[in-house]
Order: structure tokens, then sequence, then C-alpha cells
């Protein structure tokens, strides 16, 4: 290798350890014990071939898109603002897209999953922190998805199946699908693969019963804007992202890439893979667009003119069981999963009711897989722990539980679905702790080598990180307005809101440490302190150490 150089991107620093464990260690680091072989780089420019042994990551990443949450914000997208919105949810998924084509090219490029570049990157507080915020977006995920399960359950046995009782059968039944992963990884994504086509059918078929006017909705994709939108519209707009992206499956996907065997030391290889796993990312997320577009649209058309008195005596004429929910005297009646799978048994038939039912279980059946994957990864990269999967799920499923089954005992189904909106915000609090990590380790040279970002997508990866935080600012004076304006509740909060945001410009400073190492690496071995990582090198002569390519390709010049 060439030595005494200082490259533009800060490559003169150490190999991570990560990478370097990928190269003889690969085997014992990961729960992805079993590898899918993908044919070698040739000279065609697209094979079915190829993309279909690629096939399977991105779809497993798609399912984050399809959380009960994410259903439970498209119908309340479709009530409130009718088709206004479906821009917003285009432009959301675009955005996703952008970030998970980062987090898969982190894992092709590097062999690092997201958690492992963490966690060799940052101290040891900043990393435990960062550890934590994950780990409160899987808990909180894992609770919609728990009270989406037991909201089907309650409505597939007509009330029979209490909630409380659905919420302790998701334990035995997300214990019976991970054995699914004994009988090959391969089949384990055709399963999954099965529940998004069970989504597809059964929202499908909502939109074609109700059939929404497709004027409006081609209108409301192409034309920005939301007419004659108020407070709750917006809210509900910004609530959008927080609700589409979520932070732990950016960790998620960065390590499922990692389940083909791509010969990194090829630069062929690693830019087919590359290619092939955007290609899938754009297929499985224009697949979950169009289900949530079937939520917003069914909504739109059939709820939004809707008045309560004539959806109780639709309910009444159709006998349906759970009539008594639209009883009330109010003339709207804000919308969730469970409302809104009543409504449409009651004006378009109680085989829609079933319907709706089948395909919000699939959703949480789904995303409670994904999730348990998803925190042994990060559980696996950020402590060095190695779980067994039955007791990540135990763990996990447990603290998502225990507040559940409280909820769902002690209170009545109107506080449960409730929950699915604090969660939701949740979930927007914990991206910028996704975002910021990958967009630093994605155009950093030492990680990426000539595949770190270009210019353009890092700067849109930074502005949608600007935007996360500025719309959870947005949420956090929102919520605040809500409070008690007591000192014993603001203080708390106010100190909250200090360390939160502190933390983020921790992370900003370290990301421009690593990416623009000459202007701003000073100030990042500051933050560092004496005992954490150099991020540049200690002044002498330095190695530029190449993570991907061999040393005959760097002694022919085509790379820094």
């Amino acid at each position: 290798p060439n030595t005494g150089t200082q490259a533009d991107s800060g490559s003169s620093q150490s190999e991570p350890e990560c990478i370097s464990q990928t190269r003889e260690q690969r085997q014992q680091s990961t729960y992805l014990d079993e590898k899918i072989a993908v044919p070698q780089p040739g000279q065609e420019v697209f094979s079915l071939r190829k993309l279909w042994a690629y096939t399977g990551p991105g779809f497993l990443m798609s399912i984050a898109y399809l959380d009960p949450g994410n259903i439970e914000s498209d119908l309340q997208t479709g009530t409130l603002a009718r088709f206004d919105l479906l821009w917003l949810l285009l432009l959301a998924h675009i955005l996703g897209l952008l970030m998970q084509r980062l987090a898969a090219r982190l894992g092709v490029v590097s062999g690092c999953n997201l958690a492992e570049a963490a966690a060799e990157f940052y101290p040891a507080v900043p990393r435990f922190l960062l550890w934590l915020m994950v780990e409160v977006a899987i808990v909180g995920s894992d609770m919609q998805e728990v009270i989406g399960t037991a909201i089907a359950l309650n409505l597939l046995s007509n009330g029979a199946i209490p909630l409380w009782a659905g919420v302790l059968i998701t334990i035995v039944d997300t214990f019976t699908f991970l054995l699914l992963d004994k009988y090959g990884l391969r089949r384990l994504e055709a399963f999954f693969g099965f529940l998004i086509l069970t989504m597809a059918v059964t929202f499908g078929y909502e939109y074609v019963v109700v059939q929404p006017d497709q004027r409006q909705v081609l209108r409301g994709l192409v034309v920005p804007g939301c007419r004659g939108c108020g407070g709750r519209q917006l809210l509900q707009a910004v609530g959008t992202i927080g609700a589409v992206i979520m932070p732990h499956n950016i960790y998620l996907h960065s390590a499922l890439v990692q389940s083909r065997d791509v010969n990194r030391q090829d630069r062929r290889a690693v830019r087919e893979a590359n290619k092939y796993f955007f290609v899938e990312s754009s297929i499985a997320l224009f697949v979950s667009f169009l289900i949530n577009l079937f939520v917003v649209s069914v909504f739109a058309q059939g709820y939004s003119e809707q008045a309560m008195s004539a959806i109780y005596n639709s309910c009444v004429a159709n006998d349906n069981p759970h009539a008594d929910i639209f009883s009330g005297n109010s003339s709207k009646l804000d919308m969730d999963i469970y409302r809104g799978g009543v409504f449409l048994g009651c004006q378009f038939g109680l085989a829609c009711m079933y319907i709706w039912a089948v395909g919000i279980l699939a959703a949480g059946q789904s995303s409670t897989m994904t999730g348990t994957y998803a925190g042994q990864f990060v559980m696996e990269g950020f402590l060095r722990l190695r779980w067994k999967r039955w007791q990540r799920v135990l763990l996990t499923r447990s603290l998502a539980i225990a507040p559940t089954v409280l909820l769902a005992a002690l209170t009545d189904i109107n506080r449960l679905t409730g929950l699915n909106d604090l969660l939701n915000v949740l979930m927007s609090q914990q991206l910028p702790f996704a975002l910021i990590p990958i967009l630093t380790f994605t155009a950093s040279g030492r990680y990426m080598s000539e595949f770190r970002n270009h210019p353009v997508i890092s700067l849109l990866a930074a502005l949608l990180s600007a935007a996360v935080v500025a719309i959870n600012v947005f949420f956090m004076a929102v919520f605040v307005q809500q409070l008690p304006q007591v000192w014993y509740v603001l203080a708390p909060l106010g100190l909250a809101c200090l360390l939160y945001f502190c933390f983020i410009i921790y992370l900003v400073v370290l990301a421009c440490a690593e990416i623009f190492p000459v202007c701003c690496g000073r100030l990042g071995d500051r933050c560092r302190g004496r005992g954490g990582q150099q991020l540049l090198g200690s002044g002498g002569d330095s190695e530029i150490v190449e993570p991907l390519l061999g040393d005959s390709e760097l002694a022919g010049g085509t790379a820094t």
C-alpha cells in the first residue's frame, strides 16, 4: 500500500475493527450463519437471475413500512386530510429509499452493519446512549405490533378474545414463527413475502370495494399542498415522516444484506451487489407504498364525509357486533385501526371487517419478527452480546407486553389504540440516532473507500436529518403545550430536551470530523476525549489502509 500520503477522505486513519474482523471472523460474529450464493459478475447489464439471488433483504426491510403504526397513520391521514397528503406519503418513501440505500451500501462495502460500525467509532458513553435509543425504538415498535395483533384477534373473534388475551397470545405466536428460520434463510424470506402478499391482497380488496375517486388519488400524488388544512392536519403531516421511516430498520438493513456471499475484495462484485440491492429495495418499497396508498385512499373516500349517526345505522343494519363504538353523540370520531375495521364492516359488509383484520394481523406478525432480528443485530453490534433468538424475543416482548397488558386490562380499547399515536412520535424522536451515524459512515473513506457517498447524496441525507430534527422540535412544542404548565413538569422536560439536542450536536460534530478531517478533525478529537479512539493519526507517518481492495489494485492507482 501507499504510505505517507494524506487522503482527502481521511483514509489515513486506522482500519475500523469491524472491517478487519469480517475478513477472518465473519462466520463467528454474526447471526446470519447461512450465506446465499450469488452469481459472479458478468458482462450483462442486468439479469433477472441475479436479481432473484439478491431478493430478500429489501422485502424484509420493507415490512417496517407496513407495521400497524404505519397503517394507523395512513387511515388518520385519509380521514383528516383526504387525498391531499398522498404526495407527502410518496416523498417519505423516496426519502426512506435513500436511507435504506445507504444502509445496504455500508453492509456490502465495509462488511460492517451499522451497530458494529457505531460500536467501533464512538466512545463508551455515546455508544451506550445510541444503543439505548435504538432499543427504545425497538420496544416502542414492538408495542405497536402487539397492539395491532391483539386488535386483529379481537375483530376476527367478534370480541370473544379480549385485548389482554390477544396481547398474551402474541408471545406464543412469535416464538412459533421464529422456528421457521430453522428451515433455511430462503424459506424464511419466502414466508415474509407471503405476509406482504397477504397485506397487498387484503388492503387492495378494500380499495376495490370502496372505489376511491381515481382523479383525486392522482391529484394528491402530484400536487403538493393541503387544501383547507388546520393544526391537526399539519400535525399529521409532520408525523408521517416519523411513522414511515423507522430508526431500527436502518440498522437492520445494513445487516440483512450480509446474508449474500459477496466477494468484497472484487470491486465489480461489490458494485454489482450495490446495484441489485438498490433495485430490490426500490421494488420492495414501491409495493409498500402501494399498500399504504390503498389504506389512505380507502378512508379518504369512505369516512371523511360520514356522520356518526349514519355509520351507526349502517352497523345495526349489518348486525355488526362492534356497533356500539359509533353510538355516541359526537359528529366525528377519531379513527384508529380498530374503529377503521368496524367502520369498513358497517359500510361495506362484514367481510370487509374480517379481511381488514387479516391484513392487520399479517402486519403485526411480520413486523414483530423483523423487530426481533433488528434487536439481535443491535445488541450484538453495540454490546458484543450473542443471545439466542428466544432469549432476545423474551426480553423485547416482555418490555413491550408489560405496559400493554396493563393498559388492555385496566382501560378500554380506545386508550390502547390511541397509544399508537404516542409511539409514532417516539419513533420520530429516535430517527436522528440512525440517520446521523449512517451518513457519517457512508461518507467516510475509511469505511467505504471509493464507494463513499457522492456529495449530492450526502447533502440530501443531511437535509433529511435536519428536517427530522425540525419535526421533532415541532412535536416537542406541541407536546409541551398540552402538559400542565407547572415548574415540576416543565423543568425535567426542559432538561431532557436540552440533553437530547446536545447529543445530536455531538453526533454531528463527530460526523463532520470523520467526513472533513482537515477542517474538523481537531474538534472531533476533543469531543472523543482522551479515553476515546483518536479520529486522526498521531501526526507521524501514516499508512493508508484500504478496507475493500487488495494490494494489487491499490498499486494500479485506481484507489485513493
